[in-house]
């Protein structure tokens, strides 16, 4: 990999930001950059290798932060939310035993013996995505605060079933390397709250604000790279070791500070360069090559919405259903851990980001549903 190299996969990354900027589309800016990586690599005009070992390690760190930063964005201190924990784990609870149902089904229609991956990729949510839907449309109320428990419990629930799922040959050695960086991520847990509690973290916070020191970024990253090193170590996926220690800064409480400098270095390098890279790897010609896979993408996004609406049984809008159907995070760390695996089926890989972007297409749609009826209320009752 040359300097020429990385200037092109920025270049080509902006669009992802270009995507967003008419707001009535609702893209985020996550697939711009998969377009750009596809145009670019195997699919398109192979300007770049992503089998390449600088790009493909630099895509490692860009998938651990990138999993970090959405663990951290889970609104787990927030109080609300805690109240509506038993509602939100109940509709997830239904939409997992749909998945179980259609996940079974789909795998014996399309004959690929992965029942227990989509399964999971059927059950999950993403806290990424849905998370700005809610707050870019200012979605309010106690079914929107139901709905992000829904979607934190599935997200966090389906990050960990993933590695044992994907892989349910090795899942005994999946499981014990998962236990240990949970074990790993506990005891980060333990030290960071005692250290915030003591005052020592504003001690270094004044300390490298008044130096520019940026010591809380150093420090967060020191953690998360030996942890994803012990998930590495343990034959255990990095996006369990990010996602784990985003939970646990999550829990603890994220400086504003130390959140903006996240978002420099992810949203400004590493995770663009994950997605590019992740574009980059798919080869959708082996879509048109294995049609049946097309038909699988559309399944699985398909199914996805269909589980997550059979929660209309528990009195949710069919709308809000869909909006927490929005996957992105898991089917691309299935497509990522897959290919690295060689356990996924020539073309299965795109066929699970395409059931992704099913999934967001209808998020989409939904999502200016719900805005513009919370609008016309607004508007007919002004009082509330």
């Amino acid at each position: 990999m040359t300097f020429f190299t990385l200037a092109l996969i920025s270049a080509v990354a902006l669009l992802g930001p270009l995507l967003t900027l008419p707001k009535r589309w609702n893209i985020p800016v996550v697939l711009g950059q998969l377009l750009a990586g596809l145009v670019i690599g195997r699919s398109g005009l192979a300007w770049v290798d992503s089998a390449e070992p600088t790009f493909t390690w630099l895509a490692d760190i860009g998938f651990a932060l990138m999993m970090f930063v959405a663990g951290s964005h889970l609104p787990l201190r927030n109080l609300d939310i805690r109240g509506v924990l038993k509602k939100g784990a109940t509709q997830a609870i239904v939409a997992a035993v749909g998945a179980g149902a259609l996940g079974v089904l789909i795998a014996a229609v399309f004959g690929t013996g992965h029942a227990p991956l989509y399964i999971v990729l059927l059950a999950s949510s993403s806290a990424a995505l849905v998370l700005p839907i809610i707050y870019s449309m200012k979605l309010q109320g106690p079914n929107i605060l139901a709905l992000t428990a829904q979607v934190a419990v599935a997200d966090i629930a389906c990050i960990v079933a993933l590695p044992l799922a994907i892989d349910p040959d090795n899942a005994v050695r999946a499981a014990a390397g998962a236990l240990v960086v949970a074990a790993c991520s506990a005891l980060l847990f333990v030290l960071l709250r005692h250290w915030e509690q003591r005052g020592t973290r504003l001690l270094v916070h004044r300390l490298s604000e008044r130096h520019g020191l940026a010591l809380e970024l150093r420090i967060q990253l020191m953690l998360l790279f030996a942890l994803a090193g012990i998930a590495a170590y343990g034959h255990v996926s990095v996006l369990l070791a990010g996602f784990s220690f985003g939970l646990v800064v999550a829990a603890v409480g994220e400086p504003r500070r130390l959140a903006h400098q996240l978002f420099a270095l992810s949203d400004g390098f590493l995770g663009p360069l994950f997605f590019v890279w992740l574009g980059a790897s798919l080869n959708l010609r082996e879509l048109w090559d294995h049609p049946t896979m097309i038909a699988l993408g559309l399944a699985l996004g398909a199914g996805a919405v269909l589980v997550h609406c059979l929660n209309f049984l528990l009195h949710q809008g069919i709308p809000l259903g869909v909006l927490a159907a929005t996957q992105l995070g898991v089917p691309v760390a299935a497509a990522t851990v897959g290919n690295q695996l060689g356990v996924l089926q020539p073309g299965e890989p795109a066929a699970l980001v395409l059931g992704a972007l099913v999934t967001i297409a209808a998020a989409a749609i939904a999502g200016s549903r719900l805005a513009s009826k919370q609008r016309k209320s607004s508007a007919t009752n002004p009082a509330t």
